[in-house]
């Protein structure tokens, strides 16, 4: 396992779920801690665990496997990538950009073993057809919390970037405390609002607090670490052909239904740049590609939909109004990436490990259905139309 060095916090360069969408249990303040026993996670993967099973992984893959240390967290604990296949389509994973959200880290140490280690056709196709980068669990010191916001404090950040001295802390800066948290005494930043489309993007304390509907910055260890995994790819391939965020959600049905959602698909983070709402997005109207984000979603809903009349079916369309160029689904969207969130059901302050297998299984289907499509080429074959044909979340 191969130590990048740790990466030092560069000068230059909420919807989703209860992720991309207002987090609706963080939004809930109270003037005391009213502390609740929360449902049980032992079941989920610690960063000490994360560690163990890379290691073990990349030991026992003859070679299939690379992994990395691509960066550190603010408190220093590792941020690893794996790298599987030599193939010129480049996809990256990512998970637990948000430390309560921890469904997405077993199914992609789950997918990392079985593409590294498993010998069949199928298996072989993917790693001579495609590259795939996995970052599992990128907010170590969130996962630990079991919390969504990053271990962080605003003066940190002055500590860093000298010329924020007395400008007001970004508007996704954590440091209230409801029935569940207290960032009051232990803040931190929601780090999937602290992406910025460009890539290169200078500090500039004119931008701050800024709001939803505006770019990050990469002021925290966790954004400039996947910014600059993305950055290196793009240098070595051209490009990121594929960007995957997995998260969680609340609980929702779906539209015109009591039956309860699953999983939830989207690949629209922002609006289009030859639209009059997203002007403002005009120069990567060359590179953003929304009918092969759609394609994407279409190749994970089918996956699912073949698993039969089953819970796996309740899979719906996340929101689509959206316009949320601070998430790393929006950023790397704009550069040219087809991307597609996958949002499981319940957060783990409501919802614990409960469902863990089912909700595991689900996400590795949906990303099975898009890295076959990819590897095969029948992605770029499906119907974009029948994007709008997968039902709606109601929320």
């Amino acid at each position: 396992m191969k130590g990048k060095g740790k990466i030092a916090l560069l000068s230059g360069a909420i919807l989703l779920g209860a992720g991309m969408l207002t987090p609706i249990a963080d939004s809930t303040v109270v003037s005391e801690a009213s502390e609740i026993k929360k449902p049980p996670v032992s079941g989920f993967i610690s960063h000490d665990e994360l560690s163990r099973t890379l290691n073990q992984i990349e030991r026992t893959s003859k070679g299939n496997v690379q992994v990395d240390v691509a960066g550190y967290s603010n408190q220093d604990r590792e941020i690893y990538k794996a790298t599987i296949g030599s193939g010129d389509q480049v996809v990256l994973i990512q998970s637990e950009i948000h430390g309560n959200e921890k469904v997405g880290t077993k199914a992609l140490l789950d997918m990392i073993k079985k593409i590294g280690k498993n010998n069949s056709p199928e298996m072989r196709q993917l790693r001579e057809e495609l590259t795939i980068v996995a970052m599992p669990m990128i907010n170590p010191d969130a996962t630990e919390l079991n919390r969504r916001g990053n271990e962080m404090t605003w003066e940190e950040v002055e500590d860093q970037f000298p010329q924020l001295e007395g400008a007001a802390p970004s508007w996704n800066y954590y440091t209230y405390t409801n029935q569940y948290w207290d960032y009051a005494s232990n803040p931190g930043f929601d780090v999937n609002r602290d992406f910025n489309p460009d890539l290169n993007y200078v500090l500039q304390p004119e931008d701050f607090p800024n709001n939803s509907s505006e770019p990050g910055w990469f002021i925290t260890p966790e954004a400039q670490t996947v910014r600059d995994v993305y950055k290196d790819l793009q240098n070595q391939f051209g490009t990121v052909d594929v960007f995957i965020d997995l998260h969680h959600q609340g609980e929702y049905v779906i539209e015109g239904t009591d039956d309860p959602v699953t999983l939830s698909l989207s690949g629209v983070f922002v609006p289009h740049p030859d639209t009059p709402e997203g002007e403002k997005y005009q120069e990567y109207a060359d590179n953003y590609n929304v009918d092969f984000s759609k394609q994407l979603n279409v190749a994970a809903y089918d996956a699912l939909q073949q698993m039969g009349n089953s819970p796996f079916g309740n899979i719906s369309l996340y929101p689509q109004d959206l316009d949320l160029p601070g998430t790393a689904l929006g950023s790397f969207a704009l550069n040219g990436s087809g991307a597609v969130i996958f949002e499981v059901t319940g957060q783990t302050q409501s919802f614990g490990q409960k469902k863990m297998g089912q909700l595991t299984r689900a996400v590795e289907s949906g990303l099975y259905g898009i890295l076959n499509s990819l590897a095969t080429g029948e992605v770029y074959d499906l119907d974009v139309e029948d994007y709008d044909d997968i039902p709606l979340t109601d929320r």
